[in-house]
């Protein structure tokens, strides 16, 4: 009777390939950059390894299979989502109601340095990647790492303007997510501007802010009154 072979756990890299912390950052920049340009499902491990300059097997050795690379690069990002959290806390801590502006502030401008930066940039343009074309496969990983966040700018608007239901909180915030993810992607304004408006210009910033603040306050006026109460 033929023996059934067990497949062989990861060989550890040769002599020659010790384990060196560039090469596993690089891994995850470049896993980084191919998703955020071509999507998950898009690219293969191999792809990764020949843009990291690496051999095929230390993807693995470093990583284990795909999808766990893909989590370690959200895991890798973990402190923006706390920056984030930490400034909605922050907004939320005085006595009185606070500005809707500063709650939303808190909501975008962690994501818009990221963006600016050159060590942020990929991520940010894979987070809202794939944010706008979820996959089973990578649902799971954006469910984990970004739902609790979610949630809690959904309770922070509903504590702002507790007249009105949460399920209605839940809808800005998605309105929200789409204005920023737009803008994290869009190249288009440039022509649209007749060259005057440069994507992801910076000097942007305070005018999307204020175009999220004034959507909010637009699907969740102060002002509660038989006019705007939904029927």
């Amino acid at each position: 009777m033929r023996a059934v072979l067990s497949r062989p756990a990861p060989l550890p890299p040769a002599a020659d390939e010790a384990p060196r912390p560039d090469r596993k950052a690089a891994i995850l920049l470049a896993a980084e950059k191919l998703f955020a340009q071509h999507g998950y499902h898009a690219v293969s491990i191999r792809q990764i390894a020949a843009e990291a300059g690496v051999p095929l097997a230390l993807v693995g050795y470093y990583y284990g299979a795909k999808h766990e690379l893909f989590h370690a690069i959200f895991a890798h990002w973990q402190g923006t989502i706390d920056q984030r959290l930490a400034l909605l806390r922050q907004a939320l801590a005085g006595r009185q109601p606070p500005p809707l502006r500063r709650v939303v502030q808190a909501f975008v401008e962690p994501v818009l340095a990221l963006r600016a930066s050159a060590e942020g940039e990929y991520y940010a343009m894979l987070v809202a990647r794939e944010l706008a074309y979820r996959t089973p496969d990578t649902d799971r990983v954006l469910a984990e790492m970004f739902d609790p966040m979610a949630h809690a700018f959904i309770d922070a608007l509903h504590q702002l303007r507790p007249r009105w239901p949460r399920a209605r909180a839940a809808w800005a915030y998605q309105f929200a997510m789409g204005a920023l993810l737009h803008h994290l992607m869009d190249h288009r304004v440039q022509r649209l501007s007749h060259g005057q408006n440069a994507p992801h210009d910076a000097a942007a910033a305070p005018l999307l802010i204020d175009f999220i603040t004034a959507g909010i306050d637009a699907v969740l006026p102060a002002a509660f009154t038989p006019s705007t109460q939904e029927t």
